[in-house]
């Protein structure tokens, strides 16, 4: 049995995973030990179906000693006007190069692909390889790091939890480029972003809107991708925070938060006449919207139970289908929602959100925090944990969060200083842009309201915590 003694076991390479080892390896002398299941880094990337790309700019993706892509100003299709989004495929590459290039060339870096992690026996942890099943041994000198904690789940890793008949045809998205026959109708099912990319992906390949069936139990809110673009166009995301704060100072209650969000352009519905439940950070460019509201037939009848041949019933009813019909899973639930719990733990660190919407930047912060500070009472202190997004509510929650925590970095000298120099922080250059009116009208917007608005968000919270216990 082979024995192993490292600084850092860290389970998991997908995107936190790569983040948080990329900076603890740049900021310390730190050896570490990386195991993935998967044949190469990645994550659920590697399970994505064809046509994923990111919803938000390349520039802030990744892993911070390394750009994903050129910073380049899309000039065609409906992204034309902001910033490059990377391919499902271009980001697998990116973090192949990563590990080969950089992580693994330092010598402070192991990778163990198609490897599970067992547990830990005693005062050691094994791995497994999962094709010859020899176990290895790790002696961890510091600290175990979870970076699957979060872990997603696709169409093409989950299972349904619906019924589904034999004769039925229903494909993942990962399927549905394989199709070599036409349909008589496509039913998407799913209201998340799967579910958004694969009906502009249908509109895309020359389905007409009418031919496409979606069924979305619950409506998700939406952001504009116009107010969250960074390095030139950082201007506007700065107005865009600039109006969340002033409405979250503002607010009455968390129905009026909402209202006010939608009034200025930062919560957008994808109907004009439904009001959203939901909220998972999906960004959208007003033509991908557009293209969306051209599908009239959308089903809102609750989650879907059986799929038959000839009907799919639903929690609050039935609708017709047919033999012909291809019916698109896109129910899966994205980015695990498994409660907060604390960052850092005596011989454990479990990566989590600490800024809403930008994992790679929180798990490269939570390294940078493990390789600078001593105390995990000082490093908590540092990391709150930002809660999972799933309903509209725990947005209000989130926000919470995000705000007071950009507080307590930019107090700190070092952090906000690493803080400008991270290629993952959506908000950095903002020095660059302070002879811009627009910086100006959005920074001074924001100085005034962010203390209100962080008093004001501690009562909203309440009103939501007292609405959940009655």
């Amino acid at each position: 049995m082979r024995v192993l003694d490292v600084d850092y076991l860290v389970v998991g390479a997908g995107a936190s995973g790569m983040a948080f080892t990329d900076t603890l390896v740049t900021e310390s002398g730190a050896n570490v030990l990386m195991v993935e299941r998967r044949h190469r880094p990645g994550g659920h990337w590697n399970d994505g179906y064809p046509f994923v790309r990111l919803h938000q700019p390349s520039a802030y993706y990744g892993v911070n000693s390394r750009p994903l892509g050129r910073d380049s100003i899309d000039q065609l299709g409906p992204n034309s006007g902001f910033y490059e989004r990377a391919s499902g495929a271009e980001v697998c590459d990116y973090y192949q190069r990563v590990l080969d290039e950089d992580l693994l060339a330092s010598s402070q870096v192991r990778f163990y692909g198609m490897h599970d992690y067992v547990g830990r026996m005693s005062a050691e942890h094994q791995v497994v390889n999962r094709l010859t099943g020899e176990v290895t041994n790790v002696r961890v000198r510091h600290k175990l790091v979870d970076a699957t904690y979060l872990e997603t789940s696709l169409p093409s890793t989950h299972a349904p939890s619906f019924d589904v008949e034999s004769n039925a045809r229903l494909v993942t998205p990962n399927e549905l480029v394989g199709l070599t026959r036409p349909a008589s109708g496509y039913t998407v099912i799913g209201a998340g972003k799967t579910s958004m990319d694969t009906c502009n992906w249908l509109l895309d390949n020359g389905v007409p809107p009418e031919a496409i069936r979606w069924i979305r139990p619950r409506d998700p809110w939406t952001l504009d991708r116009f107010f969250w673009q960074p390095l030139a166009l950082l201007p506007w995301l700065m107005e865009g925070v600039s109006r969340q704060v002033e409405a979250a100072a503002e607010a009455a209650d968390p129905a009026d938060l909402f209202g006010r969000l939608e009034a200025c352009g930062q919560f957008i519905r994808l109907d004009p006449e439904v009001r959203p439940a939901t909220f998972r950070g999906a960004i959208l460019s007003a033509v991908e919207r557009e293209r969306l509201g051209q599908i009239e037939n959308v089903v809102r009848q609750g989650r879907v139970l059986r799929i038959g041949t000839d009907e799919i019933v639903l929690k609050e009813g039935s609708i017709p289908t047919d033999g012909g019909q291809v019916h698109v899973d896109c129910t899966a639930a994205g980015l695990n929602r498994a409660p907060i719990r604390p960052v850092f733990e005596p011989g454990r660190v479990t990566l989590q959100w600490l800024q809403w919407g930008v994992l790679p930047f929180s798990a490269a912060l939570i390294g940078f925090i493990e390789a600078t500070r001593d105390s995990d009472t000082d490093k908590n202190w540092l990391c709150p944990p930002s809660p999972p997004l799933g309903e509209a509510a725990h947005w209000v929650r989130a926000l919470d969060v995000t705000l007071r925590s950009q507080v307590t970095w930019q107090s700190d000298p070092e952090i906000a200083g690493w803080m400008e120099r991270s290629r993952l922080n959506v908000a950095r250059g903002v020095s660059e842009h302070v002879d811009d009116p627009r910086m100006q009208s959005a920074l001074g917007r924001y100085l005034a309201n962010v203390q209100p608005a962080l008093a004001n968000l501690e009562q909203l919270c309440k009103q939501l915590e007292a609405l959940a216990t009655t």
